[in-house]
């Protein structure tokens, strides 16, 4: 199948013990995400805390078999009318908040995924992406872990989201 629209997307993700230092984050948004059942496509609202302006995508992530760090992405931007069609589609939902401190996103999630705290980066190049040192507050690289991709976290139940987190030396609160 020819990905004739999509573009590599070069990204790591780690856990976190904490949220970053508020003097460190240079923006803030509240992000909706609804995973469609039965497909590989995430509908997301994201909202920008400071405008209160929102951006509305519809994205297809297909990870490379043998990189899970590189994979293929196709983003389509909506209108909020296009948005309100799609999120009528049955789907899984995740709120988090996305705090920028570059050259990281640091997520904090809320409802079941409460406790969990991610960072990702992305890279416009390879060199970049196998060159980058994460910072010393970072507690683990999960990249190659699926389960702490957004369409398996969505669904995990909190009890399993506990032990796959002290695996990695991390507790998760009740």
């Amino acid at each position: 199948m020819a990905h004739t629209y999509a573009r590599v997307e070069r990204e790591r993700r780690f856990l976190l013990a904490g949220p970053p230092d508020p003097a460190s984050v240079v923006a803030t948004r509240e992000i909706v995400d609804r995973y469609l059942d039965g497909t590989r496509l995430r509908l997301r609202a994201m909202t920008d805390v400071r405008t209160g302006h929102t951006d509305y995508k519809l994205t297809q992530k297909v990870p490379a078999e043998q990189d899970p760090a590189r994979g293929l992405l196709t983003t389509i931007y909506l209108d909020r009318e296009e948005y309100q069609v799609f999120a009528r589609l049955p789907a899984a939902v995740l709120r988090k908040t996305r705090y920028s401190v570059p050259p990281l996103g640091v997520d904090v999630f809320a409802d079941t995924l409460r406790g969990l705290i991610m960072a990702e980066a992305e890279f416009a190049e390879d060199a970049a992406l196998d060159a980058f040192a994460p910072p010393a507050w970072v507690i683990a690289e999960v990249t190659g872990d699926p389960r702490f991709t957004g369409g398996r976290l969505v669904r995990a139940a909190r009890q399993d989201l506990r032990e796959q987190l002290r695996e990695y030396g991390v507790t998760l609160g009740s």
